[in-house]
């Protein structure tokens, strides 16, 4: 990137040379040309400063940018798209990448679906909205703008935003027979919904960018649902065959990015002796088998203490949380033999005990962890706090959310962990 001295140098011998060009072509309108091509000048240098270049990749248990290794601080801001579709609320988008970024954080997780219901992408089986669409375009071109790169999910588990309950009430719609909402996994008319839309997705050409999403190094890969899981079958087996055949037709469509599932890591019955490290029981994914499918390029976990352990004290939860780290990073490792990102983590404001003091305590010793598993040699890339929210979105609150320009003390342990996980790159690098 060329320095602030450079750049007004040759901005200068440019316009020169354009003055001395146009005075012989004895231009009548010379100071509108000038004045025209000043203004291109700050535009190319942003583009050349702020657009991601180059795709995520992985190598081994690495991600790898421009065939260096790529570590990162993250945050969820599911809402994005959703909060998107109001052109006079954009600017909380905006304004969520732009503190951010100053706070380095460089991946964000976001909803790339909603299915049926107010502000719906697909609002019914192939059918989408435009204006939806548009907003998910804009969150991609913010993105871009800022630096930040996406990883973004294109279903959910659970009924919001539609998810995997509105895929299955459409099939009962039209007439299929349908037993409960884990059919989702096996009944041939939802898969191929859900098939549908992923195409839809995976082939959009951004309207603002006019980069097509398959293409956009802006994302870092894709999800194939949020928290997946099934109650008919806790082996893990029944998701398995899910995740292999959507994995398989989403590299059919772009096998250009990363894919992962999207799960929150629950062990199932391929290493039955892992299952000690669950908070207690299972819920149908299976971290080893599941992660081993050849089209999913990194495993995630998810950990919520605060609802998993809930009645254990502080000290508890957050030993299990070490525990959680240490034994996924230790299989994704040795076993799987791909990288790991920590997608989901954060601490409720809903907690009898909570203070922000608890709160960035826990928060710091989660980024310990991530850093010096990291630094020791560990399979992991980063972590991503859930969430992250713009000032004036009280009705997104869920307990977990975080205002960067509001909580300063949270703001610093965020932008160390990002300056320690840069500084980190640079030594692998």
């Amino acid at each position: 990137m060329p320095t602030k001295t450079n750049l007004i140098h040759h901005t200068f011998l440019f316009l020169k040379q354009t003055s001395i060009a146009l005075s012989k072509m004895a231009c009548s309108r010379k100071l509108s040309c000038i004045l025209g091509l000043i203004v291109l000048v700050p535009l190319v240098c942003e583009a050349r400063v702020l657009a991601p270049s180059g795709l995520v990749q992985v190598r081994g248990t690495q991600f790898i940018l421009n065939g260096s290794p790529f570590l990162f601080n993250g945050f969820n801001s599911y809402w994005m798209m959703n909060v998107a579709t109001e052109p006079s609320d954009r600017i909380k988008v905006s304004n969520v990448f732009l503190k951010a970024s100053a706070a380095g954080l460089s991946v964000c997780r976001t909803w790339a679906f909603s299915d049926g219901g107010d502000r719906a992408l697909q609002m019914s089986p192939g059918v989408y909205d435009e204006h939806v669409f548009q907003a998910l375009d804009f969150v991609i071109s913010e993105a871009r703008r800022y630096g930040v790169r996406l990883i973004l999910s294109l279903s959910n588990n659970y009924h919001d935003f539609g998810g995997r309950p509105q895929y299955v009430q459409w099939a009962r719609n039209a007439g299929v027979a349908i037993n409960n909402d884990d059919d989702f996994y096996t009944n041939a008319v939802v898969k191929g919904y859900y098939k549908n839309n992923v195409q839809r997705v995976l082939t959009r050409v951004n309207t603002i960018t006019g980069v097509a999403y398959g293409d956009d190094p802006t994302i870092m890969g894709w999800e194939l649902m949020n928290e997946p899981r099934c109650q008919v079958d806790y082996t893990g087996n029944t998701i398995n065959d899910w995740a292999q055949e959507m994995a398989s037709y989403v590299k059919s469509i772009d096998n250009k990015h990363l894919l992962a599932i999207g799960m929150e890591g629950f062990y199932g019955d391929s290493l039955p002796d892992r299952k000690q490290y669950n908070p207690g029981y299972q819920v149908g994914t299976d971290y080893i088998k599941n992660n081993l499918i050849r089209e999913i390029d990194f495993a995630t976990i998810h950990a919520y203490p605060d609802v998993w352990l809930s009645g254990q004290d502080e000290n508890a939860q957050t030993a299990f949380v070490e525990r959680w780290m240490e034994s996924h990073l230790a299989d994704a490792k040795a076993i799987i033999r791909k990288p790991l990102v920590f997608t989901e983590f954060g601490k409720s404001k809903k907690d009898p005990d909570y203070s922000i003091s608890t709160r960035d305590a826990y928060m710091n010793a989660v980024y310990s962890d991530i850093y010096s598993l990291k630094r020791s040699g560990g399979a992991i890339g980063g972590g991503l706090v859930w969430q992250i929210l713009a000032e004036g979105m009280e009705s997104y609150a869920d307990g977990y959310e975080i205002v960067l320009s509001e909580e300063p003390s949270t703001n610093a342990i965020i932008s160390q962990q990002s300056t320690k996980m840069t500084s980190l790159e640079r030594t692998l690098g």
